[in-house]
């Protein structure tokens, strides 16, 4: 090879290992999250051995991967930490917390040398040393047998390790004269079914023809697949009084917890050999053959038929077990890149808007062909956006596996005893949602943490659990998803908000507030009523930008609490920001469109409709219901028509109504920015393109509620509302 063949030759393989890490990225990061999530798992029941399994498969697939892809660092590093889950898997040590603690270090050093790649920097090459000190001081204590009795966990352990299932592969060939000798071969056969799962064949090639049967002679063997717990002395027992006159082999082929990242299991040929039923210059003769092996040995008759099968046998059964162990799914999937997603919604975005313009100009056509092509696209593109939505859901679960971590390590530093419990997991939320929802959840559950659950001495003394509870939960509400953060700790202090706000001015002190009111004090900007400034909290920047990340969301916060009992946050959140079912009315020459999950009924507004207490108010069935004015609230300027229509919506569980000159009906609407200059206008949630053409406003209801409600309250104070 020449120096040009030989540079060509390394640039190639450059480009090949690029190529691998780029496509191995995410799959790296899930298999961080898995490690971490099996991790924590695992130190809820050190001995349960399908999260030891998991550690270490995790583990061993980080390592190969890691190498296959030249991430030699990684993969070594891995490999020790591996060693140590192999020595824990075989019950020689126990997964203690200590244990617990150094391999999620070890798991966030791993994190951060495939960070020093992917995002850039470099990795702390003397914390992995010390992280790998650090096992090696723990082997001795929990790898080498003492004199002394063990200690009741690792007993316990040592216990549970021996109960493993393994498969055995055994041939029983009996002595010719076991019959004579007073024994039931298939007695022995019955003892191996109690044992476990036990599969068997009987191999009759030795048996003669008639003329040459001796009847009281044995001439058949079996082959017995046993998968059990028992153990090698369990089957050992069985063939206790024929083990000196007949030949009984067992061997181990398969165990759990080991190789359980491997479906697949030995060649049949491989199988032949291991049993003395074929020799490896047999077998290499007929691999050459273009049929199948089982039918090229039996064809040649080298092998007999029952020895096919039972090989075969010996290949199914095991391939079954592992499938089984890792909950194999039968259903595929494929990684497809975040920009490319994007890029198809947003195509979809657009052929709605299409679609819409030729639906209107259908309607005010002559042409019944036309309409009628115009309702079929019109069904195919509402089922292609509801299918491009519904590959953009993603279960809210691992959003909420990521905070396991975050509360173990919290109430750790905080001298708490504090477990996170989940529910709803399997809840479907839009990509885009969960994304922008990490930040705003882990304020809440800091604040849970730190300002919620009490110490254990306190809650002892308060007649609670030692241990406090923070429960995190998704459910689907129609068009939204609610997601609740509770804690059973102390409960919001209603007084000491109160004087927190007067003393920085955000009420007077004879103001008089409702519960509600008085917990929403906390999403001031700057609110806190720690004592002190800590590492965790006290500097007043938390729910402010909880409530900020909600609202640009379109969703809602609601805060619920009992003193002694625990708080409660509720968030209401869109299933989807991209594509949503609007409902679109028009004042004067402009349309706006109300988010359809928000409106509960339309009707005309009442010409006795009018202010009462310095708001507007209509009777809707005897109910007295605030309304705002739409045109005067965008200053629109047209004439007023004879009769208004009055959408009520229900903003944050109250009926709010909104005038509108008129109601036009569903509208499949497509969100579009506003663009910089008029992101920050309030009330208004984006834009979207009609069917001829002309923007219309999506209106953000509970931003514009809040607004008006704001202004109105000023100026009845006789304050200057320009502002608002």
């Amino acid at each position: 090879m020449d120096d040009k063949e030989q540079e060509g030759y390394y640039d190639s393989s450059e480009n090949i290992i690029k190529e691998l890490r780029a496509t191995f990225r995410e799959e790296a990061y899930d298999l961080i999250a898995e490690l971490e999530s099996a991790l924590l798992e695992l130190e809820k029941d050190p001995l349960d051995k399908e999260q030891i399994g998991r550690v270490f498969r995790v583990m061993h697939t980080i390592k190969g991967s890691g190498g296959a892809c030249e991430f030699h660092d990684i993969s070594a590093f891995t490999h020790e930490i591996e060693t140590i889950f192999d020595k824990v898997r075989s019950g020689k040590m126990a997964a203690t917390s200590g244990l617990i603690t150094l391999t999620l270090a070890a798991l966030d050093q791993i994190k951060a040398m495939f960070s020093a790649y992917y995002l850039g920097g470099a990795a702390d090459e003397g914390r992995a040393r010390e992280i790998l000190a650090s096992f090696k001081a723990l082997m001795p204590q929990a790898a080498l047998p003492e004199k002394k009795a063990p200690a009741p966990e690792q007993e316990a352990f040592s216990k549970e390790a021996a109960q493993r299932s393994k498969t055995y592969r055994i041939r029983f060939r009996p002595n010719a004269d076991i019959f004579v000798q007073g024994t039931n071969p298939i007695s022995l056969l019955n003892e191996l079914h109690g044992l476990g799962t036990c599969k068997i064949v009987a191999q009759t090639e030795a048996v003669p023809y008639l003329e040459d049967y001796e009847p009281l002679a044995s001439y058949t063997y079996w082959d017995v697949i046993l998968t059990t717990t028992r153990g090698m002395n369990a089957i050992q027992d069985v063939f206790i009084f024929v083990k000196d006159t007949s030949e009984v082999k067992i061997d181990v082929i398969d165990e759990e917890g080991y190789l359980d990242d491997e479906k697949a299991y030995k060649r049949l040929g491989d199988i032949l050999v291991e049993r003395g039923d074929l020799t490896a210059e047999d077998l290499s003769k007929v691999l050459d053959s273009k049929k199948r092996v089982g039918e090229s040995l039996i064809e040649s008759g080298i092998v007999h038929p029952s020895q096919v099968e039972s090989a075969l046998l010996e290949q199914q059964h095991v391939r079954e077990l592992r499938q089984q162990r890792q909950g194999t799914d039968t259903a595929s999937s494929i990684r497809v890149a975040t920009d490319k997603l994007d890029s198809l919604v947003n195509l979809v975005g657009e052929l709605v808007t299409v679609q819409a313009r030729l639906s209107q100009t259908a309607l005010t056509s002559d042409a019944p062909a036309l309409l009628s092509i115009a309702e079929e696209v019109e069904r195919l593109t509402a089922s292609l956006r509801d299918t491009t939505m519904n590959i953009r859901m993603l279960p809210i679960g691992t959003t909420f596996s990521k905070f396991k971590r975050l509360v173990r390590d919290l109430s750790s530093e905080l001298g708490k005893e504090i477990e996170l419990t989940t529910d709803g997991a399997e809840t479907e939320l839009d990509k885009t949602v969960i994304e922008k929802l990490g930040d705003p959840l882990v304020h809440i559950i800091r604040n849970s943490i730190d300002h919620g659950i009490e110490h254990p001495d306190e809650r002892v003394a308060a007649g609670k659990p030692r241990k406090g509870t923070v429960r995190l939960s998704a459910i689907h509400s129609g068009a939204h998803v609610l997601i609740q953060v509770s804690d059973d700790g102390a409960g919001l202090d209603a007084d000491s908000i109160r004087a927190k706000a007067i003393e920085k001015g955000l009420i007077p002190a004879d103001a008089q507030l409702s519960e509600q009111e008085l917990w929403e004090l906390i999403l001031a900007p700057g609110f806190s009523t720690a004592k002190k400034v800590t590492g965790v909290s006290g500097r007043g920047v938390g729910m402010d930008v909880v409530k900020r990340a909600i609202d640009t969301l379109r969703g809602t916060l609601e805060i619920s609490s009992k003193k002694g009992q625990g708080t409660t946050i509720t968030l209401k959140l869109p299933l989807t920001l991209a594509i949503i079912d609007g409902f679109l009315t028009r004042t004067g020459g402009e349309h706006f469109i109300f988010p359809l999950s928000l409106v509960e009924e339309c009707i005309e507004l009442a010409a006795s409709s009018g202010k009462e207490h310095g708001r507007q108010m209509a009777n809707v069935r005897g109910k007295i219901v605030p309304y705002i004015r739409l045109r005067d609230y965008f200053g629109i300027t047209e004439a007023q028509p004879a009769f208004e229509q009055i959408v009520i919506t229900n903003v944050d569980s109250r009926r709010v109504g909104l005038v509108v000159d008129t109601v036009i009906g569903e509208h499949q609407t497509v969100l579009k920015s506003l663009g910089r200059f008029y992101k920050d206008v309030e009330g208004i949630s984006g834009a979207t393109i009609m069917g001829d053409g002309t923007v219309a406003l999506i209106l953000d209801i509970p931003k514009l509620v809040r607004m008006v409600e704001q202004r109105e309250a000023h100026l009845a104070a006789g304050e200057d509302a320009r502002a608002y």
